[in-house]
């Protein structure tokens, strides 16, 4: 049983990683050649929020902080800075997860969007210290409030499609922890 679940979180980490690439690949293609006046939500951000309150197993923050530096390379985003800040954030989520175990869901997206939020706020600060180029205000709104209002999406994706769930108490013991 053990082992099942080993080679499970494996797959899952793969699918993690797999499901970043797939997001950057995506976000990359050069779909529209006139700049919007709107920015998408960041998905990678919702899906690693999403994965860390559900199975933070899944997540480890070494993954987290390398699948966000690429991410960083690749959308040509100051290297390090956002990477940093998800994972100072999903680390915040992982700790307070298990007050969040028994809030309702609404709970816990007030939670990831509050996280959200304190993400955008330091990113452009510090943008802003540093004298960094950084998006218009109205763009960061955008893509921050878009990205708090696609979690319930997410959660549903990774929950129905993806079979992210929350361990079981019987899955417990298997997962290192006790009763």
């Amino acid at each position: 049983m053990t082992e099942l679940s080993s080679s499970r979180v494996w797959v899952m980490r793969a699918t993690f990683l797999g499901l970043a690439l797939m997001i950057m690949f995506f976000h990359l293609l050069p779909l529209e050649t006139i700049p919007r006046r709107w920015a998408p939500p960041d998905l990678l951000i919702a899906f690693t929020f999403a994965w860390v309150l559900q199975r933070p197993d899944y997540v480890p923050a070494l993954s987290i902080a390398a699948v966000m530096l690429v991410a960083d390379l690749m959308l040509q985003r100051p290297p390090g800075l956002l990477a940093l800040l998800v994972v100072l954030g999903s680390e915040y989520l992982k700790n307070r997860n298990t007050s969040l175990g028994q809030a309702s869901f609404a709970g816990e997206w007030l939670t990831v969007g509050l996280v959200i939020v304190a993400i955008t706020l330091i990113n452009r600060m510090v943008l802003t210290l540093l004298v960094v180029d950084r998006a218009p205000l109205a763009l960061s709104l955008i893509q921050m409030l878009l990205t708090i209002a696609a979690y319930p999406l997410v959660v549903l994706i990774s929950r129905g499609l993806m079979g992210v769930r929350k361990p079981a108490p019987s899955d417990a013991r298997g997962l290192g922890g006790g009763i």
